[in-house]
């Protein structure tokens, strides 16, 4: 999707997802921008969201992640998202909220 991307991980309990996604972000960044994949330098938006899941429930995290394109025609990735965070009762600030692509 040209405005989000989806990672599924299995991590240990004792590791760190924000420096997972600083590692993430930044080398993704560099590499980008090395590649010169866009014109201009290219940097993420600041932030990211992390959801778990159980086991049992990984077939159908795959299956969701491989059908972006059609989950999106019938609503946005913000809608998409705000209704994740409804779903999983997280509390949040609208000022926190992804903006979209210009």
């Amino acid at each position: 999707m040209p405005d989000h991307v989806h990672v599924l991980i299995g991590m240990r309990s004792h590791q760190s997802i924000s420096d997972l996604m600083q590692d993430i972000k930044g080398d993704s960044s560099k590499w980008i921008n090395e590649k010169k994949f866009v014109e201009g330098k290219f940097e993420w938006q600041e932030g990211y969201r992390a959801f778990s899941y159980g086991k049992s429930q990984i077939k159908d995290v795959i299956n969701y992640i491989e059908n972006q394109e059609q989950h999106h025609t019938k609503k946005t990735f913000i809608e998409e998202f705000l209704e994740f965070l409804k779903k999983f009762e997280v509390e949040y600030d609208e000022k926190s909220i992804f903006k979209e692509l210009i």
